[in-house]
Order: structure tokens, then C-alpha cells, then sequence
């Protein structure tokens, strides 16, 4: 689903109204509102039967699947029906390939379910067991992390939102742990009210974004300002606590996408030589392939957002990438850095964030084993 929607004319009373409350919107947007605002829609012009709450999973994946209403899920309480020609007394062996990979990518989702949007610090020696059996090649690879530096990792879901989740974590890690987090916090909500104007500019409205801005920004700022009378500066087991809070996570994942889309939108010629479909290989419209790409809940980001995002937000991004390549210039055991910069000079004064890729997925390194 996308978010987007062009600038309009200055509305009258009745448009205003009609804005403010969803009317004549998209699905999409209305969606949007309803979920951000906690409102219980009680049905959307055109269809009828509307007095069903909308699932959270609507606008924002909490790692289960979302399933289109005619499509049953495969597994139920442990035990599979007939679903796609699926069933209890099937072996193995009696699977077709499409019945082997859809069952596949549903145990992959129910594994990643039960995974925290965001986990606690881990040694990145117990990524390198599971591993052990594997490929030599990545646990060299996590050797040569831990011997520049990279003691641990902070695992996140794999729900196709990984980048934009660890990226935001690690963001505001980061500004948490300044040497000077009053001027860190400082420079980070002017870099965010800039934000604001390029998204308007793209064409976003105001009322799309808000809420998810707002988010992100209440919680940065309660790191040298308390949220409320007797609540406290948020502190490393608070900052954990919120994104593991999938309102709060999901809301900042919203507006970092939204966010990347209007960068992108608005240096549009130096990005379209690069805006190709994952799924075709067909070079894409600027608007096509942020609607489909970078708007779309769940929709994985590669070079061009990542690079998008660090330039909106003023970021110095690295990226580690695990694979079973030998590694930079034949050397093996070597893990190659992607590095994203902003173009301002100076940056924004805080250390770097350094993400870990292994195909598909997003992690964050840390240069410390435990919490």
C-alpha cells in the first residue's frame, strides 16, 4: 500500500471536513488515519459491512500474515488443512515444488512471528554457532567483525521492514548515547522538522504524516525531556521497550519509509536510472516505484533507499555485508562495508550506525556483547 497523494488546492469547509474524516480518500489513506488515530471505522464508502474493526496488521505488520479475505492460511493450531492440496496425512515426498515453497515460506513467517520486532543485544559468537555446521566463509566473516570491533548484534524481525526498523533503532541509540546528547537531540529535531518541508514538497499531505512524525519525535525528545509529569528520561531498557512496542515501532517505520519515498521523489533525476522492480527487473517510474517499492509496508529496501534515507536524515550508514563471498579484494575472511553518507558536511556529530545484511535481512552491530 502507498501514501501518496498530490498537492491540492486550498480546500473550502466541506473539503476540510471531507479531508479531516477520510471522506473520498483512498482506501489506503483512510486506512492510514483510522489506524494511527485509533479510530474503529464504521464502514468506507463504497462497501458495504464496514463496521468490523480494521486489524492492526491492516496498515502495519506485526510479523504474522496478512491474508487476503478468500485465502485460508496453511497451518492452524499446529496441524495443516487442506489448503493448495495440503493436508494432515501428506508426506513430505507427496509435495509438489509450489506446495514444498509455500508451505516453506510459512513456516518462515510463524518462526519470525515469535521473534521480538526488536531483541536485546547478543554476543555476535552465537550468530557464529548457528553457523558452525554451516558455511566456514560467514563465521570467518564474524571473526573478522569481532576483531575490529563488532562484539554483539541486536537481532530484528524479518519481516520485510528490518532496514527501516534497525536503522531507526540505532538512530536513536546513537543520539541516546552522545557524548553531548542535549546538542545530539538538538541537531537530530532540526534535521526532522526539515523533513517535514521536503514531504510536503514531494506532495504528501500534512495529515497523512503527522502522527507518524510525531512519534518519532516524542520519543527523541524525551531523552533530555521527560514525556510527562513524574515519567522518566527515556533510558536504554525504555528505548527497547518502545520498539518492541509495535504502535510506536511501526509508527516510526511508517514515517521513515514516507520519508525515504519524498527524498527520492524529490532528487528524481538522479535516482531514476536506478528504480528497477526486484520482482521483473523493469526499470519503474519514479512514482510507481516508490508507491511499490518504499511505501509499501513490507516491501524490503535496497541500495537506493538505504541511500535515500541516510542523505534525508543526515546519516553516516554501513553496512556489513555476510554472505559467502571471499570479501573485499580476494581477501578472505574479510567482510565488505557498504558506507551511505549524507552530502552535508560536518554530518550531525554522532558516531555511526552499522547495520548487518545477510541476504534478505537487516541486523544492527554493536560494538558491545550485552545490554
Amino acid at each position: 500500500m502507498h501514501y501518496f497523494a498530490p498537492q491540492q488546492s486550498v480546500a473550502t469547509g466541506d473539503e476540510t471536513h471531507r479531508s479531516s474524516s477520510g471522506e473520498g480518500m483512498s482506501r489506503t489513506l483512510q486506512l492510514a488515519l483510522q489506524e494511527s488515530r485509533e479510530i474503529t471505522p464504521m464502514g468506507i464508502a463504497g462497501e458495504e459491512g464496514g463496521t468490523d474493526r480494521v486489524p492492526q496488521s491492516a496498515l502495519f505488520p506485526d510479523g504474522t500474515k496478512n491474508f487476503d479475505e478468500d485465502e485460508e492460511e496453511i497451518q492452524v493450531e499446529g496441524e495443516l488443512t487442506d489448503v493448495d492440496g495440503i493436508n494432515p496425512e501428506m508426506k513430505l515426498s507427496d509435495l509438489t515444488d509450489a506446495q514444498i515453497i509455500r508451505l516453506t515460506q510459512d513456516l518462515q513467517e510463524e518462526e519470525s512471528a515469535r521473534r521480538p520486532l526488536i531483541s536485546p543485544i547478543e554476543p555476535l559468537s552465537e550468530l557464529a554457532e548457528e553457523y558452525a555446521t554451516g558455511s566456514r566463509t560467514v563465521v570467518d566473516k564474524l571473526s573478522y567483525l569481532e576483531r575490529i570491533g563488532w562484539r554483539g548484534v541486536r537481532r530484528t524481525r524479518g519481516d520485510g521492514d528490518c532496514f527501516y526498523r534497525s536503522l531507526a533503532f540505532s538512530y536513536v541509540e546513537r543520539l541516546l548515547l552522545a557524548p553531548d546528547p542535549a546538542l545530539a537531540v538538538a541537531m537530530s529535531l532540526s534535521t526532522l522538522q526539515e523533513t517535514r518541508h521536503l514531504l510536503d514538497e514531494a506532495g504528501f499531505q500534512q495529515l497523512v504524516y503527522e502522527d507518524f512524525y510525531d512519534v518519532l519525535v516524542r520519543l527523541i525528545s524525551s531523552i533530555i525531556s521527560p514525556p510527562g509529569p513524574y515519567e522518566p528520561l527515556l533510558s536504554s531498557p525504555g528505548l527497547l521497550a518502545a520498539f518492541q512496542d509495535a504502535e510506536t515501532s511501526n509508527s516510526i517505520v511508517v514515517y521513515l519509509r514516507l520519508l525515504t519515498s519524498g527524498y527520492i521523489r524529490a532528487h528524481e533525476e538522479e535516482f531514476l536510472p536506478y528504480l528497477f522492480s526486484p520482482d521483473t527487473g523493469d526499470l519503474l517510474d519514479t512514482r510507481d516505484f516508490c508507491e511499490r517499492e518504499v511505501e509499501a509496508s513490507g516491501k524490503e529496501a535496497d541500495h537506493v533507499q538505504e541511500m535515500a534515507l541516510a542523505r534525508a536524515l543526515n546519516l553516516c550508514v554501513r553496512i556489513a555485508y555476510l554472505d559467502n563471498s571471499l570479501g573485499g579484494q580476494g581477501a578472505e575472511g574479510k567482510v565488505d562495508f557498504v558506507t551511505f553518507e549524507s552530502e552535508q558536511e560536518g554530518g550531525n556529530g554522532m558516531h555511526e550506525i552499522a547495520l548487518l545484511y545477510r541476504p534478505g535481512h537487516f541486523d544492527i552491530l554493536e560494538t558491545r556483547d550485552t545490554e
